[in-house]
């Protein structure tokens, strides 16, 4: 791709920066297998449900998501919620704990082809920031030493604070341009995750890259994705 065409990348955190998703995805799967252990006649937990329902999504819309799938009601809660509670928060927030556990004692290194585009854009004086759902991005970032790397952070706490819609609406992917100082129309949208690409497509940007880390391309394209990579390296 000519990257003259553009001045911002909005890459998304997990699954574009780091392999934080496969620590994501044990960690959902880890809290959804427990969980329903009291609900014997639901369908189990799949890795096709943390596609289909929960990547890429704020983590409470990620619980509600998948109860509504196997047409389990829970209160929603607050998210004060003990992570032993039985609400949509408290799943939530036992599923955080598992991953700040993984995270703590595996630690993450960032994609090399990630590195190196990021090296590239560095040199061509285009614009970086982070739009990630997850309330965790900025403590991912220092585990990968990568926070100097973007000049905009936007992530499950500034979203919250701020009352930024989620994904898959575009609001942070926006909030993000804007907070560069660039028009949507000369960004691009670096993301894995369906409601990642849904969120590009739905904003007024000049280019939606998917990369297939699991959700697949044809699903990508389909829900909105421009073009799509298997590593950042081949937009060198």
């Amino acid at each position: 791709m000519d990257w003259s065409d553009y001045d911002a990348a909005l890459f998304d955190l997990d699954g574009v920066i780091t392999p934080t998703a496969e620590v994501h995805q044990r960690a959902w799967g880890r809290m959804f297998t427990d969980f329903l252990q009291d609900h014997p006649d639901v369908d189990p937990y799949t890795d096709d449900d943390y596609f289909a329902y929960v990547d890429g999504k704020p983590r409470y819309e990620g619980v509600r998501s998948f109860l509504e799938s196997r047409g389990i009601e829970l209160p929603y809660g607050d998210p004060s919620d003990d992570p032993s509670g039985q609400t949509v928060c408290a799943l939530g927030n036992r599923k955080n704990d598992y991953f700040s556990e993984v995270l703590r004692t595996d630690g993450v290194e960032a994609y090399p082809g990630s590195v190196r585009l990021l090296d590239a854009l560095e040199e061509r004086g285009v614009r970086t920031a982070l739009v990630s759902s997850s309330r965790n991005a900025r403590l991912v970032l220092e585990a990968a030493g990568v926070t100097e790397r973007f000049e905009v952070v936007i992530d499950g706490e500034v979203a919250a604070a701020d009352g930024i819609a989620g994904k898959p609406e575009p609001d942070t992917y926006t909030a993000a341009a804007e907070r560069l100082g660039v028009p949507t129309t000369r960004s691009v949208v670096l993301e894995d995750a369906v409601s990642g690409v849904q969120a590009g497509a739905a904003g007024d940007f000049g280019l939606v890259v998917g990369v297939d880390r699991g959700a697949g391309r044809q699903s990508l394209l389909d829900n909105g994705a421009d073009l799509v990579v298997a590593d950042l390296a081949e937009l060198l």
